[in-house]
C-alpha cells in the first residue's frame, strides 16, 4: 500500500481513477512500533523532513520520542504537540 500511496506510477496501476493516488503526504500506522519504524524509514530515503509519530485520539496531547531524537525533532515535536493541545 505505501508505494501506491507515494508512487504516481504504482497507483496508476494498482488504484486507476483515484485522484490522491501517489501523492500522500501523511502516513498513518496501526501502532506506535510500526509508525516509528515507518516514518524513519520514510525520511532516510527521501532525506526530507519527518515529524513523527503523531498520537491521536487521547484525551491530552502526547507524542513521542525516541531516544535517539535530535534537538531539531524536539523542537519540532514540541511545537507539533503545542499545537494539537490549542484543538
Amino acid at each position: 500500500k505505501f508505494a501506491a500511496a507515494v508512487d504516481p506510477a504504482v497507483a496508476a496501476v494498482k488504484l486507476k481513477g483515484n485522484p490522491v493516488a501517489g501523492k500522500a503526504n501523511v502516513l498513518t500506522y496501526p501502532d506506535l512500533t510500526s509508525a516509528n519504524a515507518g516514518y524513519k524509514g520514510v525520511q532516510q530515503a527521501s532525506k526530507c523532513l519527518a515529524v513523527g509519530p503523531i498520537l491521536l485520539g487521547l484525551r491530552k496531547p502526547v507524542n513521542d520520542l525516541s531516544r535517539g531524537a535530535t534537538v531539531g525533532d524536539i523542537v519540532n515535536t514540541a511545537v507539533i504537540t503545542c499545537i494539537q493541545a490549542d484543538l
